[in-house]
């Protein structure tokens, strides 16, 4: 299968869009457009499963290359294993239901739409690149489109916090980009240098190097993933953006940083992993906690979905830093599920929002007897949140745990100890946020007029309820498909550290 078409497909929607001569077929155009990706990601995940089945185990699948820069040894380098479709499966959901949740926005229509299709143009793009130069370029063509849709169609202090997201990630990237021009000259194939991830993973880059890079690597695509301590972004971020930016931006922006930490920090630098792992495992407990008690303080709920964010994306450092295959299976499931309750959650507030005109949980209350079917959106986002047995996070945080489990030094399960305890305190916000706003007296009288969710908001809805349960219901079909590649991850890594 030609991969380029996960790049062509938003392309087009853009145009597409942008020919648009009016608003419903603006909006038309943006849904065909995500109904094309569900599709080619479909046949992708087929036709990938397929060619597993007939034995071939090569790394990665579906290669193609061209020359893009030769100069400086630059190429279009694409191909795809197990754990890179995940992402691209997950991005093709969340857009979906971002666009569908996005049917009535009114103010510059066809620029929001343009965004949304863009930032999806980069996620895929990023997903699939194996040069580490193109890999690069598709992570900042995500940045800007950000930046303009919280500036422009956000609330609140939404000048400052698309100015503080923007600088914060544009921080990342220069780390990033440090790091790989690093890579690039500790990286010589036949005299020349490369970005060419297999050929890197195929060398031994100096230990003194590794040492060096690794920091800026990893922190670079930590900032992405709202790593602690450079996670001020993600707060704000969310809590001023439009809701399907939202989406986006905790559904898939941040999955870019936990893929980057994963397939090119830790893959590349498997000695340096090793070495630095007991401060990973440190940040990333520190950030598990942080974040669960920061939400217990937030009074809005987009906050307390931000904040919780910030501490879910920390199980992904965390299992990333275990270095076990169990581990990190359990961070890339944790991503996939991250991605759709997050995004659930907060077009469920967003919803609410809509409606209600406010965020703050104390001026809410008894919407469950207004709008049901909104608020059992709500709670069953609230309920993957704390890892609910059935739904996608019990799951993915109990495969973390089990891994981290398996490394038998103190300060790990000192470490995994208190990262299982965050979830009772996860399970206080969580509860505390939906009794507080479904439950009880209607605060207000107006809110007996609302009505509840439309033909749009259902369908998104029910189309990230029904994934988070594929997941929690029946996980198997996820694992099989990311476990041979995180085991070639592993295996890499363990070689390197005899």
């Amino acid at each position: 299968m030609n991969l380029s078409i996960l790049i062509l497909i938003p392309l087009i929607s853009a145009i597409a869009v942008l020919l648009s001569p009016n608003k419903n077929i603006i909006r038309l155009s943006a849904l065909l457009g995500s109904i094309a990706q569900l599709g080619a990601v479909g046949m992708l995940m087929k036709s990938y499963l397929d060619v597993r089945a007939t034995g071939n185990k090569e790394p990665m699948l579906f290669q193609a290359k061209y020359s893009w820069y030769s100069a400086m040894h630059i190429d279009y380098f694409v191909g795809v294993d197990g754990i890179s479709i995940a992402m691209i499966l997950l991005t093709s959901v969340v857009v979906f239901a971002g666009i569908l949740i996005s049917w009535n926005v009114e103010k510059m229509t066809k620029e929001f739409f343009l965004l949304l299709v863009l930032l999806s143009l980069g996620a895929y793009g990023f997903f699939i690149s194996l040069d580490l130069f193109a890999m690069f370029f598709f992570l900042e063509v995500a940045v800007i489109p950000k930046f303009l849709l919280i500036g422009i169609w956000g609330s609140g202090k939404k000048e400052y916090s698309a100015m503080k997201l923007a600088l914060m990630l544009m921080g990342g990237s220069a780390f990033v980009m440090i790091g790989l021009l690093g890579l690039f000259y500790n990286a010589q194939v036949n005299g020349q240098h490369t970005f060419n991830l297999l050929q890197i993973a195929q060398l031994h880059i100096p230990i003194e190097a590794q040492r060096i890079i690794f920091p800026f690597m990893f922190v670079g695509f930590g900032v992405f993933t709202a790593i602690f301590p450079f996670h001020t972004w993600a707060p704000d971020g969310h809590s001023s953006a439009p809701t399907a930016a939202s989406m986006f931006l905790a559904g898939i922006s941040m999955k870019l940083g936990g893929y980057g930490c994963l397939r090119v920090a830790a893959f590349l630098m498997p000695e340096a992993a090793h070495e630095y792992s007991w401060m990973i495992i440190l940040v990333s407990t520190i950030a598990i906690f942080y974040g669960a008690f920061a939400t217990l303080m937030q009074k809005d709920l987009k906050y307390i979905n931000a904040y919780s964010s910030v501490s879910h994306c920390g199980f992904v450092i965390f299992g990333i830093g275990m270095l076990t295959k169990t581990a990190v299976n359990g961070a890339v499931m944790q991503m996939v599920s991250h991605g759709l309750m997050t995004a659930l959650f907060f077009g469920a507030i967003g919803m609410v929002y809509e409606r209600t005109h406010t965020r703050m949980v104390d001026q809410l209350g008894g919407l469950l007897k207004v709008i049901p079917f909104i608020m059992t959106v709500f709670v069953i986002a609230g309920l993957c949140s704390l890892g609910l047995p059935g739904l996608s996070g019990f799951v993915a945080e109990m495969t973390v745990f089990m891994g981290a489990w398996q490394r038998p030094e103190t300060y790990t399960r000192v470490a995994t100890v208190l990262a299982c305890a965050s979830i009772v305190v996860t399970a206080v916000y969580i509860l505390r946020a939906s009794g507080a706003t479904g439950m009880g007296p209607i605060k207000n009288e107006e809110y007996r007029h609302f009505g509840d969710a439309k033909w749009n908001e259902k369908l998104a809805s029910l189309t990230l309820i029904v994934a988070i349960l594929s997941i929690g219901i029946a996980p198997m079909w996820l694992t099989n498909l990311i476990n041979p590649d995180t085991q070639i991850i592993i295996d890499h890594i363990a070689a390197a550290a005899k």
